[in-house]
């Protein structure tokens, strides 16, 4: 079986992120496609993030990563939103999930301050 990273686009830290979520081999990621590996990688917990996923889609195309432009981006954009609200909007309400298509992310909470500390 070849390593992950044969493909083209596939670093050692995108070869490792793909083997946490159980795709261990190039053959496998050809076999399970794009979409199904992106949806493996955000149930392991990965960040959904467009870049990654359209790198994805080049890289099992033979294409360099930033190939993907117009139309075919603006629906590869659509196909990612849909898999972000499958995989990453679970409980949270139609305003949120709203807010997370757009990039809105939730302000994280402060820590409090020590008396003695900054």
């Amino acid at each position: 079986m070849a390593a992950l990273e044969t493909i083209r686009n596939i670093g050692p830290a995108f070869g490792a992120s793909l083997r946490a979520a159980g795709i261990l081999d190039a053959e496998t990621l050809r076999a399970i496609g794009a979409d199904d590996a992106y949806a493996r990688l955000l149930e392991n917990g990965a960040r959904p993030h467009f870049i990654s996923y359209y790198l994805l889609h080049m890289a099992l195309q033979g294409r360099p990563w930033n190939d993907c432009k117009g139309t075919e981006k603006d629906a590869l954009r659509a196909q990612f939103d849909a898999l972000k609200t499958r995989y990453c909007d679970t409980g949270h309400s139609e305003l949120e999930k709203i807010l997370n298509q757009i990039g809105v992310v939730p302000k994280q909470k402060s820590r409090p301050r020590d008396a003695d500390g900054p």
